[in-house]
């Protein structure tokens, strides 16, 4: 497996790649990497020839006052799992290489970003699409690999990727959950043990919101409130958001029908966790 910095050994490496006819998946993270990132670069290694996995906390994402300096790191666990499950390439740069001095260009959307995850968080996807719009061009994937957990961030790539013409195939991937129901995410090393029993609450309403859909109910509004009535049931948890919406264009409704995705951004004492499903 190599360690590679810079984005021009990584170009090179992956040009000499496909000139070779090797299809490449790549796994975009920012590390800390757990069973739900393994599950991705184990789908990216079934499906291509050679794996790229990157590892790079993109500041452009946080905004004012969110964890930058407090998310979590840990490359050398980065790297063993990386190695076990089967990857062919970890780009790991340096924020000067990625952003350099004078750097001035940014991917922005309209629409999609505005509400559920941009409505608390109004930088956060322009960075997503400009950090990501950079590693498809530095990686240049036949195949990408990102988490159904971060549904927003999924349909976002995925608009952008039809807008700008970008020859990549995004794919999504299932979530990957703890035995109690909590979605795998870095940001759960930062419960304390009475936080991490209280986070349960987050799964249990998108499994109830769930069941309830896929047993025939049609309005938003009861499904809304059996969904935040056992969120407010834990002292613990505070709600940033429940919506349910239309799976394509994220919009507001009123009625359930169609695909929908029903998705919720819930604090756990000063950790906030995101989750959720889709339906029809």
């Amino acid at each position: 497996m190599l360690i590679i910095h810079t984005i021009e050994d990584t170009r090179n490496q992956i040009k000499a790649w496909k000139k070779c006819g090797y299809s490449v998946g790549f796994v975009p993270t920012m590390g800390f990497l757990h069973e739900g990132h393994r599950s991705l670069i184990e789908y990216a290694v079934a499906e291509n020839d050679k794996t790229v996995v990157s590892i790079f906390v993109n500041p452009t994402q946080f905004g004012p006052g969110e964890d930058l300096e407090q998310y979590p790191r840990d490359f050398e666990a980065d790297r063993i799992m990386c190695q076990a499950a089967g990857t062919d390439l970890i780009f790991f740069p340096e924020v000067e290489a990625m952003y350099p001095e004078g750097f001035c260009t940014y991917v922005d959307m309209d629409n999609l970003t505005k509400g559920l995850c941009g409505t608390s968080r109004p930088v956060h996807f322009r960075g997503v699409c400009t950090v990501v719009n950079k590693l498809f061009n530095i990686a240049i994937p036949d195949r990408a690999y990102f988490g159904q957990k971060d549904a927003q961030q999924l349909a976002v790539i995925k608009r952008m990727v039809r807008d700008l013409s970008m020859d990549v195939e995004v794919v999504g991937c299932p979530i990957v959950r703890e035995p109690d129901g909590l979605a795998k995410s870095s940001r759960n090393s930062y419960l304390s043990a009475d936080e991490r029993k209280a986070a349960q609450v987050v799964s249990q309403a998108i499994f109830e919101g769930e069941r309830l859909i896929t047993s025939g109910e049609k309005n938003v509004k009861k499904v809304l409130q059996t969904m935040e009535k056992i969120v407010s049931e834990e002292p613990l948890a505070s709600i940033d958001y429940i919506e349910i919406v239309d799976l394509d264009t994220l919009g507001e409704i009123d009625e359930i029908k169609g695909h929908v995705l029903g998705a919720a951004a819930i604090y756990i004492g000063k950790t906030r966790l995101i989750d959720n499903f889709v339906a029809n």
